[in-house]
């Protein structure tokens, strides 16, 4: 088993570009294996989440049930975060994923931006912008 990077730190935000690296880093390693339980600890009790096309959802009890339905279709996911900005209590990080359509088999990547706004440490509203292809097919923007 691999080291996982730890949080920046356990009850207050992270305040250094150095702390929202970390931090960044720690979430990127519980998603390669699916860590659930690990990922929705990060998050308050009241968490607001807003992913990609999907309608808004709150509360951990929502967020254990989409991570739980990602990682069920997301075979062998695998993912790398950036971070990119922290200002105040607000973390941005670019990010891009490979994995296994466990439906359709195909093989499929995705990229994407998200914010985390942060409460004591933990990810009170995350806003993802999420767009994903099975590979070697064209996007489905229809622009190119």
């Amino acid at each position: 088993m691999r080291a996982q990077p730890q949080p920046a730190t356990k009850d207050h935000n992270p305040r250094t570009d150095a702390e929202a690296r970390t931090f960044v880093a720690h979430v990127e390693s519980l998603f390669t294996p699916w860590n659930v339980d690990g990922l929705v600890a990060g998050f308050t009790d009241d968490c607001v989440i807003k992913f990609g096309d999907l309608a808004e959802f709150r509360g951990k009890a929502a967020l254990e049930k989409f991570f739980r339905a990602r990682s069920t279709r997301q075979k062998g996911y695998r993912l790398k975060k950036e971070f990119r900005a922290l200002s105040g209590n607000t973390i941005a990080n670019y990010w891009e994923g490979w994995w296994e359509d466990s439906a359709s088999g195909a093989r499929m990547s995705g990229r994407g931006v998200e914010t985390w706004m942060m409460r004591a440490g933990k990810i009170a509203i995350w806003e993802a912008a999420f767009n994903a292809k099975e590979d070697g097919k064209p996007s489905s923007l229809g622009i190119v």
